[in-house]
């Protein structure tokens, strides 16, 4: 009996370990063998829209612009900063989100526009948090508290902003009345500017307006349906709660 018993511990040693959300053995396999495509392997989180996984891509000493990949899942160089504002806020982009039909339609409600698309990217995200992370392809926990409505060349192009979990400083806003207009403003400014050369008239780039935490939960619920239609192939992964 005890050397039975021995072998059955040996043996439960060795067993796979369970993967959160379970699913077939060998997409567990898959998951523990290899590295998470940022935007199609990593969930946007059990507790979605209200608390989503974020990707960082850009932290704010970056000077080159960083991007996943879309074939491969690697972080990638875009462009280098050719100027001298950067991002002031953790930047990156939601899992299993795209930019598409429903997107579009919120925002072409929002903000009265007719004809508008998604720019067909997973939707971006600004993280705000007090403590410095050093570097990107990161990813963290976030709360969405509002959103800046942005459409770039006429494609919806949100930007969710939100705060790291538990962070001392931002960590108990809950909506994006209580961000001081100061940072919002660094915001505008970067994303309005950041494709400008000085000099530049014409802008491809438009803010039209803000909106609070209700309208960014609505995003990203729209957001994970646009990302559940194009690909639909990927279902087992999905989180159930949304």
């Amino acid at each position: 009996m005890k050397a039975k018993m021995g072998k059955d511990k040996k043996e439960d040693s060795n067993r796979m370990p369970d993967i959160q959300g379970g699913g077939d053995p060998f997409q567990r396999l898959l998951g523990l063998m290899f590295k998470a495509h940022p935007w199609h392997g990593v969930s946007i989180g059990a507790d979605a829209p209200e608390i989503v996984t974020a990707y960082i891509e850009i932290v704010p000493t970056d000077t080159v612009k960083y991007e996943v990949d879309k074939s491969s899942g690697f972080l990638k160089v875009d462009r280098p900063q050719r100027f001298s504002n950067y991002c002031p806020a953790y930047y990156g982009l939601i899992p299993q989100t795209y930019s598409g039909e429903r997107v579009a339609g919120i925002f072409a409600k929002r903000a009265r526009r007719k004809g508008m698309i998604g720019d067909g990217d997973p939707l971006d995200i600004c993280v705000l948090s007090e403590k410095s992370i050093p570097h990107s392809d990161i990813l963290l926990t976030a709360l969405p508290i509002g959103g800046l409505s942005l459409a770039d060349g006429g494609e919806a192009d949100d930007k969710i902003i939100a705060v790291m979990r538990d962070d001392a400083v931002y960590g108990h806003f809950t909506d994006i009345a209580q961000c001081p207009d100061l940072l919002l403003d660094r915001l505008r400014h970067y994303f309005l500017t950041y494709k400008s050369a000085p000099g530049t008239t014409q802008h491809k780039v438009e803010i039209t307006g803000l909106y609070g935490r209700k309208e960014a939960l609505n995003v990203i619920r729209a957001g994970h349906a646009d990302y559940r239609q194009k690909y639909p192939e990927l279902r087992s992964l999905w989180p159930k709660n949304l």
